[in-house]
């Protein structure tokens, strides 16, 4: 049985329990495990009449949505291999990843999705829309002689079978298309539905899961899959605007995260408290100094007793204004998580559980144990899984996660997978329990003129964390004598320097900053200065600000 046949099973199972919610419009849309069931046998007929052979590529190419879900399953249950694509991506980077892919057809949310492709892609395979797909068996589209007949129930499918092609974010280059086999799938759900069972032991409820991260990333489609076969009540945000009102009315049990958000809503409560002035605002700031001191192993008597105040005066409706009544525990992946962040929601009671993983490793190499949290780490390796430092401390993962090619490129593919290790391109270390904790990506090192090699991460994030209203920091200096930042948002020069003077003495000398140059424009994904799933395209970011890089350099050396 494969673990499509199980996530149908176990959506049969569930009959007219709700198992997706969709909130749009400021109204909750449900359907159950029968009616999802009936929703992908609609989309499995439209497809079957299409006669496209199987191990075809379907474009899918659609906001978040139920519709998206009973989709994506139909075009999986035909055996044929779908192509998710992020509906907020330029329409020519769209365009360049489905001539690579080359599908037999490409589904379309809205018309405007479709619209935007055709303009840029005249040769472009039919495209169909949902509203086309969905009810096209009650418009009587099966009923010419030799139609398919309706049905309920997936192809088969082999381990080596490729069920889905996910596309790199691409931060220095072309993406490329992950190969994602049924094989790997169903190891990472037999991974994560055991993290979740540890995390709800001895609950007998449903748990409740909120969701706003698109499903086209590799993370966010597995934890969609572990839904499913967990008959969870998987509650889609389809807003982000509303995301402040959404996550406590949905009162989740848990769900997936990215660093930002949990940045923005760290600050956003400090903001919030600022404005109060009152007796909580005092217990607050009290037991924020007294939980540092508490990590630093030099708490007092008094440090406890604001911190007994705050767990019960202020903690617990932070945490119900945020989140709900329900909530167990944070999931968060994607990028490193600041350990202030992670240690300021412990604090709030609300364990923060990281997840390490590329799209390559099937989205997950390594996991926080809910019962044991190293805060910094990202927890030890997956069940199956083995992983190793490397020349450099890259880490290098083999286990049946590992991914088989990049789709037509066996180039690309024979650079990162060596006798079964996949090469992560990622730096890390390993305590003596097995916790694992990511330092950077290789291909992001600065190399001094010097020698000396940087891992740039670690450093932007100290400088974000003391400089209000910093957006974004940047680290520069490949072949020069010392490093600089850009940084971008709305802040003074004497606050940069400050911080930098902070954090300066904290690190080697050649590992200190030694310039900066303030930039009112973010680098966002509109102006391609960031990747689809957020991550800074630092090259393109450096050949962009070339003259201004140049001139903080000049004028630095002429000081």
């Amino acid at each position: 049985m494969s673990f499509l046949d199980d996530i149908f099973a176990q959506l049969e199972a569930a009959g007219d329990t709700a198992v997706v919610q969709e909130l749009r419009d400021g109204k909750a849309v449900s359907v159950s495990g029968r009616e999802l069931l009936q929703m992908v046998n609609e989309a499995q007929v439209f497809l079957a009449e299409k006669q496209i052979p199987k191990g075809e590529r379907c474009a899918l190419l659609a906001h978040n949505s139920i519709r998206w879900v009973a989709m994506d399953l139909a075009i999986m249950g035909e055996g044929l291999i779908v192509v998710p694509l992020y509906a907020r991506q330029a329409a020519t980077e769209l365009v360049s990843m489905m001539k690579d892919c080359s599908p037999a057809l490409i589904c379309c949310g809205d018309e405007r999705l479709r619209d935007e492709i055709v303009q840029n892609w005249a040769e472009a395979p039919p495209q169909y829309l949902f509203d086309e797909i969905f009810g096209a068996a009650s418009r009587g589209a099966t009923s010419q002689p030799g139609a398919p007949a309706p049905h309920n129930h997936p192809v088969a499918l082999k381990d080596s079978d490729a069920v889905t092609i996910i596309y790199t974010s691409g931060t220095s280059g072309e993406a490329k298309g992950v190969a994602l086999n049924a094989g790997n799938v169903a190891h990472m759900l037999g991974c994560t539905s055991g993290r979740l069972d540890a995390l709800t032991e001895g609950s007998n409820q449903q748990d409740r899961v909120f969701h706003y991260l698109p499903f086209c990333f590799a993370g966010s489609w597995i934890m969609l899959m572990t839904c499913l076969m967990r008959r969870s009540l998987l509650i889609l945000n389809t807003d982000l605007t509303k995301l402040a009102s959404d996550m406590p009315s949905s009162a989740p049990n848990y769900f997936l995260n990215v660093p930002a958000l949990l940045e923005r809503m760290r600050k956003a409560v400090d903001e919030q408290l600022q404005k109060t002035e009152g007796v909580a605002l005092k217990i607050y700031s009290r037991a924020k100094s007294a939980w540092l001191r508490k990590q630093e192993k030099q708490g007092s008597l008094m440090d406890s007793i604001w911190l007994s105040l705050a767990n019960v005066a202020v903690f617990p409706t932070i945490r119900k204004k945020m989140m709900g009544p329900n909530l167990k525990a944070l999931i968060c992946g994607s990028a490193p998580l600041n350990v202030e962040t992670q240690l300021y929601f412990m604090m709030l009671g609300i364990p923060v559980l990281q997840v390490y993983g590329l799209t390559e490793t099937t989205a997950i190499c390594t996991m926080d144990d809910p019962r044991h949290v190293e805060p910094g780490r990202v927890g030890p390796a997956i069940k199956g899984i083995e992983m190793k430092l490397g020349e450099n401390d890259e880490i290098v993962v083999r286990g049946p996660n590992i991914f088989p090619e990049y789709w037509n490129r066996p180039a690309e593919t024979a650079k990162v997978l060596h006798d079964g290790w996949f090469y992560t391109g990622d730096q890390g270390e390993v305590d003596a329990a097995g916790n694992w904790r990511i330092i950077g990506r290789i291909k992001n090192l600065i190399i001094l003129g010097s020698g000396h090699n940087i891992p740039p991460e670690p450093i932007e994030e100290e400088l974000l964390e003391n400089i209000a209203g910093a957006q974004q920091v940047v680290l520069m200096g490949n072949g020069r004598g010392y490093l600089s930042a850009v940084v971008t948002g709305s802040v003074n020069r004497e606050a940069v320097q400050a911080a930098i003077d902070k954090v300066n003495p904290t690190l080697p000398h050649y590992k200190q900053v030694r310039a900066f140059y303030l930039s009112l424009e973010l680098f966002s994904i509109e102006n391609g200065l960031l990747t689809a799933n957020g991550k800074l395209k630092r090259d393109l970011i450096a050949t962009r600000m070339k003259a201004e890089i140049e001139e903080m350099y000049r004028v630095k050396a002429a000081s």
